[in-house]
């Protein structure tokens, strides 16, 4: 699903730079995405589906470490 129009960027291409890069913060993200960078309606979203990855990754992270 797009989650910012005016930039056509989908929650796909967010999980993966989140997933390949490690990104955990939006400042991270807006580097690599230029996500939010002409109305700024995406970005809850987008900060949203960044705190799923990173909870996501941190939950593999403890299964590993146990």
């Amino acid at each position: 699903m797009y989650v910012c129009l005016c930039e056509a960027i989908t929650d796909k291409q967010i999980r993966d730079v989140a997933k390949k890069y490690q990104v955990t913060s939006l400042k991270g993200l807006r580097q690599i995405l230029p996500v939010g960078r002409e109305c700024g309606k995406c970005l809850k979203q987008a900060r949203e589906i960044l705190d799923e990855e990173c909870a996501i990754l941190a939950d593999m992270c403890a299964i590993n470490a146990a």
